[in-house]
């Protein structure tokens, strides 16, 4: 079990970058792991939560693995807890 960190590379809110935290082995593990990491629910989306730079170390001291962007979604795929947005209906 193994929780993952991507680089924090990905634009976002506050002019901060952002990395995406995922678990290779449960939601519950993520869950947990988010907690300990004083990560608020509301940044939780489907399959991940996304977490600051500001936090990116700190993940790193309490034992999430950094790895890449795409082998973290090679190992979320994997590991089957991949969950994709539904495309938006069309409205007519």
């Amino acid at each position: 079990m193994t929780v993952l960190i991507d680089p924090p590379q990905w634009p976002g809110p506050r002019g901060l970058m952002w990395s995406h935290l995922v678990s290779d082995a449960s939601l519950d593990e993520l869950h947990a792991f988010a907690d300990r990491l004083g990560v608020p629910g509301r940044a939780f989306d489907r399959d991940h939560y996304d977490v600051p730079e500001t936090v990116h170390a700190f993940a790193v001291s309490l034992g999430a693995q950094a790895v890449s962007s795409r082998e973290l979604l090679q190992r979320l795929i994997a590991a089957g807890l991949r969950r994709r947005k539904l495309p938006a209906r069309a409205v007519k």
